[in-house]
């Protein structure tokens, strides 16, 4: 009987402060800017064939602050900027759900690891060798619910995070770096120590 072949590793990207300026809920698409370093990052993802695919809490939806439609928008901007410079996103998933009162709320919102367990169901990736980057506690936790190495930008709010809240961290991400740009080099430096080659 053949061995089972293992999915692809991919890296899960956080979009406010991490792919974008982080501006409070972004309730308009003309709202959304990308960092300066955001597409030549993920072209080199794009280059090496490793999936790219946004998880994001996007909870002003359930908060009724924006409609579902205009953060559909938001993202058709953020993937048709990033194709402009040739970069290019595989997946984007996200959760439209307020957070329960004195609880994390629904299995998808972040640090939860409903998203990125259907991400990786869609699209046949294998978490134990993915990454996610992002600029919060709940991304590194959600990373590692699920198995993922986890990196912390410190653009955003991870700056922050890092310099006043880091007693109160569940988990330390596998590396805290700048920004997605440097985060990316560490990644693929990473993969190479690590022995991933697809």
């Amino acid at each position: 009987m053949a061995a089972k072949r293992k999915g692809t590793p991919a890296v899960f990207l956080d979009r406010d402060g991490t792919i974008n300026r982080q501006v409070g809920y972004c309730n308009h698409p003309s709202r959304l800017r990308l960092y300066r370093f955001t597409a030549a990052a993920i072209r080199k993802l794009n280059r090496k064939r490793i999936p790219v695919v946004v998880i994001t809490n996007q909870s002003g939806v359930g908060r009724g602050y924006f409609p579902e439609n205009a953060l559909q928008e938001t993202h058709e901007r953020m993937t048709d900027l990033l194709g402009k410079s040739r970069a290019r996103i595989d997946g984007i998933y996200y959760c439209p759900h307020a957070p329960a009162a004195g609880g994390e709320g629904c299995r998808c919102r972040k640090p939860g690891t409903g998203m990125i367990r259907k991400a990786a169901r869609d699209l046949g990736l294998d978490l134990r060798r993915s990454y996610v980057v992002g600029d919060s506690p709940s991304d590194i936790l959600m990373g590692k619910r699920a198995g993922t190495r986890t990196v912390l930008v410190l653009t955003g709010y991870g700056r922050g995070e890092r310099d006043f809240r880091r007693a109160g961290w569940e988990v330390e991400p596998d590396h805290i770096t700048r920004n997605l740009g440097t985060a990316v080099d560490w990644i693929l430096a990473d993969r190479d120590k690590r022995g991933i080659t697809e």
